[in-house]
């Protein structure tokens, strides 16, 4: 008999455009944690090494040192690195895996830090066996942690590479007068987002003339969210035109 859950999830915005995100299998999740595993046990060798120095100078100082090191590299670990490299971890960029909010909408740092502290319980009664079984048997192969966040572990899609002349055609990109900051912004874009952009551009022409509108301009919102430009620079663009720019600009073409 076939699982009722789906391997894949469908995220549908509020102008009709959807988008499907393949949901890590509970396998991969387990390799990449086994990854974390080993990189927090190499780091507390690592301060265990330091502990035995400050021990020599002060026993209670080098007890201090290594419970709170532990806590730091264990809790704090994942909650610095899934913040800092928008929801991935060493062993989530190993497996090519990503922590996403469920309804598709910017990861908070709150929620990363929900779904890591709870991780003390899925990881009862050992191995994961709570966090595990719920990952199995939940509609969308989330741990109790994932449920409480809002979250969900996908693989990462790899940027396809549009046909940029089509969907963005060559004229002057007054964002690429900044190329420092046009340099930040392609490095802050994540490819669900730059995906999202080419799929709006693209399909354009299908969408209601109002639908249309509210649709560039939270496009054109979060991408000035992540890097603002200059007045000079975006003075002249309408939503849709700076959107289009963007694209130039993620996919480097001038």
């Amino acid at each position: 008999m076939k699982s009722a859950r789906p391997s894949r999830l469908s995220i549908e915005t509020p102008e009709g455009v959807v988008f499907s995100f393949e949901l890590a299998t509970p396998v991969t999740r387990a390799l990449a944690w086994s990854v974390d595993t080993a990189a927090i046990v190499v780091a507390n060798i690592i301060l265990g090494q330091i502990a035995k120095l400050v021990a020599t100078m002060s026993a209670d100082l080098a007890n201090a040192l290594s419970v709170a090191g532990f806590f730091v590299i264990s809790v704090v670990y994942a909650i610095a690195l899934e913040w800092r490299w928008r929801g991935q971890t060493i062993g989530k960029r190993l497996l090519g895996l990503r922590v996403m909010d469920i309804h598709g909408l910017r990861l908070q740092f709150p929620q990363i830090a929900l779904r890591n502290l709870l991780r003390v319980i899925d990881m009862l009664p050992f191995l994961y066996l709570v966090g595990g079984l719920t990952a199995v048997f939940s509609r969308n192969a989330q741990r109790l942690g994932d449920m409480a966040a809002n979250t969900m572990v996908t693989r990462e899609r790899k940027a396809e590479i549009p046909d940029i002349e089509l969907i963005a055609p060559a004229k002057y990109n007054s964002l690429l007068s900044q190329p420092h900051l046009a340099a930040r912004l392609r490095s802050l874009v994540t490819p669900e987002s730059a995906a999202l952009a080419v799929r709006a551009v693209t399909l354009r022409d299908g969408y209601d003339p109002l639908a249309r509108v509210v649709l560039f301009r939270e496009l054109a919102a979060y991408f000035r969210r992540l890097v603002e430009f200059p007045e000079e620079s975006v003075e002249n663009l309408t939503d849709e035109q700076y959107v289009r720019c963007v694209l130039r600009v993620i996919y480097g073409v001038r």
